[in-house]
């Protein structure tokens, strides 16, 4: 009980809310920075000239790791409930068709998984998917590129990026609890 005291109380609707514009101003923000590493990355032998207009990927990829990332965070159902809610307020921002974005979102999880296997670390899902999303790998050397795997000072430079999409729930919890 002494935990909760000081702890703002906040709505999940709120939360969702708050969640979904964040996650959308840091994409506005910082795709160019994404699309920088990549472009100007001395591992690759021609620059791959993603525009940073091309963000719809990067938005699926970085919804789909903080989707998959929340259920370490909130328990009691609060985590599907908050994944609902969050599904439904970015659904209404781009206006698109909730069931088909849920989709979109659990297929771009599932890679998420499949291309981290064995690893458990989000920021590394999104790096790897980045790279196959964007099909960086035939700009690369040949030898990573007959090995169909991302050069890994590569990876490690956009895993640093990718720290700043990651919702920090830590923090976030710290300061208030979410009541629904």
């Amino acid at each position: 009980m002494f935990t909760l005291f000081g702890k703002k109380k906040i709505q999940e609707d709120i939360v969702a809310n708050i969640f979904v514009n964040t996650i959308l101003n840091t994409v506005d923000n910082g795709f160019a920075d994404v699309v920088g590493v990549i472009n100007d990355a001395p591992e690759f032998i021609k620059s791959p000239r993603v525009s940073s207009a091309d963000d719809d990927q990067f938005i699926l990829i970085v919804f789909a790791a903080n989707l998959l990332y929340l259920p370490t965070h909130l328990k009691n159902y609060q985590d599907e409930r908050m994944t609902q809610l969050v599904i439904s307020k970015l659904a209404n921002a781009f206006n698109a068709d909730e069931e088909r974005l849920a989709k979109a979102l659990k297929d771009y999880q599932c890679y998420l998984k499949k291309v981290n296997l064995p690893s458990k670390n989000t920021k590394y899902a999104m790096s790897k998917a980045i790279f196959g999303k964007y099909q960086l790998n035939q700009y690369q050397d040949e030898y990573f590129k007959n090995m169909n795997s991302p050069n890994p000072m590569f990876l490690k430079r956009l895993d640093e990026v990718m720290e700043n999409f990651l919702w920090n729930w830590e923090a976030f919890l710290q300061k208030n609890q979410i009541v629904d």
